[in-house]
């Protein structure tokens, strides 16, 4: 028969082991559970993006897949090339995005564009040094075009809704749409890489 201070330290135990357990559980929830992928972008003027990318098309958006990459679901894009602004000209080319669905297995990342089957637009694309060529700053490098058979078209860039920062100040700020067309896009690429040439 348990005395009341045995009874007091076997309740004091329970509580203990509660505490501890569910403490444990939380950890353990934290080291297993998917990781929440969010975006923080570097803010980057158009300047910067032609700068910085390896490669400036126009193309048009022939196919798609996804594949595991490491731990990792990409999107595949195959684009058919009609212009090339910046680096070695292709016809078609491969560029991928994060995230998709293989074998039942779905990755979402904040800030990833889709694109569908058809679509115009002029990338601005890097290639990481695993040979992944992907659009540079999420969509700050993808200027959509309609498909409305116009011989100069307006390059339209939606503002992104991610966490963007200043490079200058790191404090956040506000991402705005811009739109040219498509003649002052070509110009401004070609003038930027000619004082680029010139330094």
């Amino acid at each position: 028969m348990a005395s009341i201070g045995s009874f007091g330290t076997l309740t004091a135990l329970k509580g203990f082991v509660k505490r501890h357990f569910i403490s444990l559980a939380l950890v353990f929830l934290a080291l297993t559970a998917p990781p929440l992928r969010c975006a923080t972008l570097e803010r980057l003027t158009l300047d910067d993006m032609i700068s910085k990318s390896s490669a400036i098309v126009r193309g048009k958006v022939a196919d798609s897949w996804t594949a595991l990459t490491g731990s990792v679901i990409y999107t595949h894009y195959k684009i058919q090339a009609s212009e090339t602004y910046k680096g070695n000209a292709r016809n078609l080319l491969e560029i991928v995005v994060t995230g998709g669905t293989v074998n039942g297995i779905h990755q979402n990342f904040s800030g990833s564009p889709t694109l569908n089957k058809g679509s115009e637009f002029v990338f601005f694309l890097w290639t990481s040094k695993a040979g992944l060529t992907q659009i540079i700053g999420l969509t700050q490098g993808l200027f959509a075009l309609p498909a409305d058979g116009a011989s100069d078209p307006m390059a339209t860039r939606a503002p992104t809704r991610e966490l963007m920062l200043d490079p200058a100040t790191a404090r956040p700020v506000k991402d705005a749409a811009l739109s040219m067309r498509l003649s002052e896009l070509r110009s401004a690429i070609a003038n930027t890489l000619a004082v680029a040439g010139r330094n």
